[in-house]
C-alpha cells in the first residue's frame, strides 16, 4: 500500500482534499471526503474477495481515493467530477509508480463509477460507490436529488 500512500499523503491530493471540503462545508447531502473513499475501498475490496475477482488491494484503494477527487472541478466550473478525476488520477498515478495495466484498470473505473452497465470489478466499484452511503441514517432523504432505486436503506456489508 506504499503507492496508495504515497498519493494520500502528496500535497497536490491534501490540496484537492481540501478545496472539496471547502466547497462542501454547508452541505447537507452525501459529502466527497476521504471517509467516503475509505468507506467505498473497504467495501470493493471485500467484494473483490468474496468475488474472487483478480485485483490487488492496491488498485482498489487506489481507484477508490481518486474517483471523486476531481469534485472541486465540478464545483468550480461545471466540469463532470469523473473527467476531472480522471485527469488528476492520471498525474497522480503516475506520480506514484502505478504500472500502465494497474493505472489502466484504475482510470478505466473512474470514468466509469457512475455507470451501473459493467461486468467485473467496475460493477462492485459502482455499487460499492452505492452502498457506501448512509440513506437509512440520512436527515436530508426529503430533499435528495438521487433515484430511489440507487438509495441504500439496508447496510450490505
Amino acid at each position: 500500500m506504499d503507492r496508495v500512500n504515497y498519493i494520500l499523503n502528496s500535497p497536490k491530493y491534501k490540496s484537492y482534499l481540501s478545496q472539496i471540503e471547502a466547497y462542501e462545508v454547508d452541505r447537507i447531502y452525501c459529502r466527497h471526503d476521504l471517509k467516503h473513499f475509505l468507506d467505498v475501498a473497504r467495501i470493493a475490496y471485500i467484494m473483490v474477495l468474496e468475488e474472487n475477482i483478480q485485483i490487488s488491494k492496491e488498485v482498489v484503494y487506489a481507484a477508490a481515493i481518486l474517483h471523486d477527487i476531481g469534485r472541486f472541478k465540478q464545483y468550480e466550473d461545471g466540469t463532470p467530477h469523473h473527467e476531472a478525476s480522471y485527469d488528476i488520477a492520471k498525474v497522480l498515478l503516475k506520480e506514484a509508480n502505478f504500472n500502465e495495466v494497474e493505472s489502466d484498470k484504475v482510470l478505466k473505473v473512474i470514468s466509469n463509477h457512475r455507470n451501473d452497465k459493467q461486468n467485473g470489478f467496475g460493477y462492485i466499484f459502482y455499487k460499492s460507490d452505492k452502498i457506501s452511503r448512509d440513506c437509512y441514517a440520512c436527515k436530508a432523504t426529503a430533499t435528495c436529488n438521487w433515484d430511489e432505486e440507487k438509495r441504500n436503506y439496508n447496510i450490505t456489508y
